[in-house]
C-alpha cells in the first residue's frame, strides 16, 4: 500500500461498474516485505506497514459492502501465532508467510538474493552454492540460530503447522470456537508510551 486514496478510488470504481467486476482477492504486503535484493532505504522507508495498511484497506472494503465478495490476503513478516491472530482480527481472510519458510530452509539474510551467490543455496542457480540446500524440503533443516545453539533441527512442515495450531489455541483461550479471530474487539493494541486500546478504536 502506497496511497490510501488509490485504494478508495479502486473500491469506488468497483461499486460503479458492479460487484461482478471485483477481484476475488487482494494480496496486501506491508512495507516490511521484500528480500535481500531490495536496497535498504526501500526496505526501511518505503511503503506502509502491514500494521497500518491492513486496518485501512479492510475498513474501506467493509464500508462499501464488499467483505463477502473480496478476500484480503495479508503478508509482511507475519510469522508467529500472534501475528496470525492479529491479522485475522484486523480484517485479513488469509495469512501468508515467505520469510518463515526461508528461515526454515536455512536463510541467514546474507542480502545476496539478487547476486546469484546466496551462500545457503536458496536463491541461486549456482551448483556450488546449491549443495548447501537439502534436496528434500520435507526433511528437517537446522535454522541459523539452531545451528549456533546445537539444538534439534526444525522440520520445514512444522513451520506451517505449528503457528496455525498455536493460533487456534489462542482462539480457544479467548472462548472462541475454531480459528475465529475475525473481529477487532478480540484484541488490544499498544503503541509506544501510550495506553492499550481496542483494535476497533483505531
Amino acid at each position: 500500500m502506497g496511497s490510501e486514496s488509490a485504494f478508495a478510488e479502486f473500491f469506488d470504481t468497483i461499486i460503479e461498474r458492479g460487484i461482478d467486476s471485483a477481484p476475488d482477492f487482494i494480496t496486501l504486503d506491508g512495507g516490511e516485505g521484500g528480500t535481500g535484493a531490495a536496497p535498504m532505504p526501500l526496505m526501511d522507508l518505503v511503503g506502509v506497514s502491514i500494521r497500518e495498511a491492513l486496518l485501512r484497506v479492510s475498513a474501506m472494503r467493509n464500508e462499501r459492502g464488499l467483505k463477502d465478495r473480496i478476500r484480503i490476503v495479508a503478508s509482511g513478516k507475519l510469522v508467529n501465532p500472534g501475528d496470525i491472530a492479529w491479522a485475522l482480527c484486523a480484517g485479513a481472510d488469509f495469512v501468508t508467510s515467505a520469510r518463515g519458510f526461508m528461515f526454515s530452509l536455512g536463510c541467514i539474510q546474507a542480502l545476496k538474493c539478487n547476486k546469484n551467490t546466496c551462500p545457503t543455496g536458496i536463491t541461486t542457480h549456482d551448483p556450488r552454492f546449491q549443495k548447501g540446500l537439502l534436496k528434500s524440503t520435507t526433511k528437517s533443516r537446522p535454522t541459523p540460530k539452531a545451528s549456533l545453539k546445537k539444538s534439534k533441527p526444525l522440520p520445514i512442515p512444522s513451520v506451517c503447522r505449528n503457528p496455525a495450531k498455536c493460533a487456534v489455541i489462542m482462539c480457544g483461550s479467548c472462548n472462541l470456537t475454531g480459528p475465529a479471530f475475525r473481529c477487532r474487539h478480540c484484541i488490544r493494541a499498544k503503541h509506544y508510551r501510550s495506553p492499550a486500546q481496542m483494535l476497533h478504536d483505531f
